[in-house]
């Protein structure tokens, strides 16, 4: 098979690549709400920059693993993210990253998320949080908040 180029429509993406420190607050489902936990992330180029997977939790225990493969349509403005984890949950997001500002979002009956995240100008953090509704987007809760620190 004839290798592949990268995907001029994931290179927007760049920023993400590489291995990240994420760290989850202020999280109501941890046991301790005001704790904080750790995972390690990491975000690849598949098929040499094709589509953009990102693995997290890959250190026992694994209740927070996950696996996320973005890809992008060339004529659309988001980026699609196929999700999946270990409990085991499946998902579609829809996704953007513009001017540092990184947005993911999901709408479907009974359970919607929203993300929005910051990417510092050095790319070393982004800071965000997630928000859920469960009355279909007419009111929202704080869910998590997250940081993702680029690992040396």
């Amino acid at each position: 098979m004839e290798q592949l180029e990268p995907n001029p429509a994931l290179r927007d993406l760049d920023a993400l690549v590489g291995d990240w420190t994420v760290e989850l607050s202020n999280a109501a489902f941890l046991p301790d709400p005001s704790a904080t936990a750790q995972i390690r992330t990491s975000f690849t180029w598949a098929e040499e920059g094709a589509i953009l997977v990102m693995r997290q939790g890959d250190e026992p225990p694994r209740p927070a693993s996950a696996l996320w493969l973005i890809g992008r349509d060339e004529a659309a403005s988001e980026y699609t993210i196929l999700y999946y984890d270990a409990r085991p949950v499946s998902r579609v997001y829809r996704m953007t990253l513009v001017d540092r500002i990184w947005t993911i979002r999901r709408e479907a009956p009974g359970f919607w998320q929203r993300f929005r995240c910051e990417l510092a100008t050095d790319s070393r953090e982004m800071s965000g949080s997630w928000e859920k509704s469960t009355d279909d987007g007419g009111t929202w809760e704080h869910d998590f908040d997250v940081t993702y620190r680029r690992e040396a």
